[in-house]
C-alpha cells in the first residue's frame, strides 16, 4: 500500500528532531540592558541615542519601543505610533522566552504610550525582580517640560507614579516631571531635594533631577541635583544656546551605563552632564536639526 500522500516520512522527522536538538544546544545571546522608550525612523531621540551610549560603554542593550514614529512631533509631518498592546507585551514576554535575561544587568525605561503599557511593563517588571532582586531599574519618568507641559497622555501619569516608580532603584525626572510627580514646588534647592526625596520609597534609593531649581541658575547655567535619602549633590553645566531634542534621553542612558560602569551618583551625574554638553555643543557648531554624538 502506497504511503498517504504529504504524510511525513520518518526522515523527514529525524531530521527536525536532529535539527531541534542542535538548536537547543546553541547559547542564548544573553543582554545586559532592556531599553524601553520611544524610537524613531529619523531623529537622535529614545532608543536611537541609548543604544549607541550603551554600546559605546560595552553594554549589550536590546531596544524595545513603546512608539514607533517617523520623527518626533514638533516636524510638519509624523506617521506611526504606539504598537498594538499585545505585541508590546509579547515582546516583552518573547525576551523572556528566548532565555535572553539571565545575566541581565539593568532595566532602562524612558517615554512610554499610554497608561495600558505603563502597567503592562510594570507587571513585568515585577516579575523580573522577583528571579533577580539584585536587577537594576532606572526609570525616566518622560511627562513633558516647563516650555510645553505636559505632552504625554495624562493618564499615564498616575501609572507613573504609582505602579513604576516605586520598582525603580533611581529616577531620572526633569524638574517639571519632578513637580509632576509629587505636587510639590520646585523652584529652589530645598524644594527639589525636599520633592525628590519624597519619592524615596519602595526600592527607589536615587533621583537625579535635570533642568533644576531654575530660580538658582546662574548666567549661562543650568543645574543638575542627584539625591539619596542621606546626600544630595548639586552639578552645574554651561547652558548652550541651542534645544535639540533627545538631550534628557542621553543623559538618562549615559547616567546608566555610568553606573554600571561603577561610578558613584555623584560622578555619574557630572558625566552625563558633559556628555551632554559636549553634544550640544557639536550640534550646535554643525547647525545640525538633530542631536550628534560626538565620537
Amino acid at each position: 500500500m502506497s504511503r498517504e500522500r504529504g504524510a511525513p516520512r520518518s526522515g523527514d522527522r529525524s531530521e527536525r528532531m536532529a535539527q531541534r536538538a542542535a538548536n537547543d544546544a546553541l547559547q542564548p545571546l544573553s543582554v545586559d540592558i532592556v531599553s524601553v522608550q520611544s524610537q524613531v525612523i529619523y531623529g537622535s531621540v529614545g532608543n536611537n541615542v541609548a543604544l549607541p551610549v550603551f554600546a559605546r560603554a560595552g553594554l549589550r542593550a536590546v531596544a524595545l519601543p513603546t512608539v514607533i514614529l517617523s520623527n518626533t512631533p514638533h516636524y510638519a509631518s509624523l506617521h506611526g505610533g504606539a504598537p498594538p498592546i499585545e505585541w508590546f507585551a509579547g515582546w516583552l514576554d518573547d525576551l523572556c522566552a528566548r532565555q535572553a535575561l539571565a545575566r541581565l544587568r539593568a532595566i532602562h525605561t524612558g517615554y512610554l504610550g499610554s497608561a495600558q503599557q505603563a502597567d503592562i511593563l510594570a507587571r513585568w517588571i515585577e516579575a523580573r525582580l522577583a528571579e533577580q532582586p539584585a536587577l537594576r531599574v532606572h526609570i525616566d519618568p518622560v511627562i513633558g517640560d516647563h516650555d510645553h507641559g505636559v505632552y504625554v497622555d495624562a493618564a499615564l501619569v498616575p501609572v507613573l507614579r504609582d505602579r513604576l516608580a516605586p520598582l525603580a532603584d533611581g529616577l531620572l525626572p526633569n524638574g517639571f516631571e519632578l513637580e509632576q510627580l509629587t505636587g510639590r514646588p520646585v523652584r529652589s534647592e530645598d524644594e527639589v531635594i525636599a520633592a525628590a526625596r519624597a519619592l524615596l520609597r519602595g526600592r527607589t534609593r536615587w533621583v537625579v533631577v535635570t533642568s533644576a531649581a531654575p530660580d538658582t541658575w546662574r548666567a549661562g547655567q543650568m543645574r543638575v541635583i542627584a539625591v539619596t535619602a542621606d546626600d544630595a549633590r548639586v552639578v552645574d553645566h554651561p547652558r548652550i544656546d541651542a534645544a535639540p531634542k533627545g538631550t534628557g534621553d542621553l543623559f538618562s542612558a549615559t547616567v546608566t551605563a555610568r553606573l554600571l560602569a561603577g561610578s558613584s551618583l555623584a560622578e555619574a551625574a557630572q558625566q552625563a552632564c558633559d556628555a551632554v554638553v559636549a553634544a550640544v555643543r557639536l550640534t550646535h557648531a554643525r547647525r545640525s536639526a538633530e542631536l550628534l554624538l560626538p565620537d
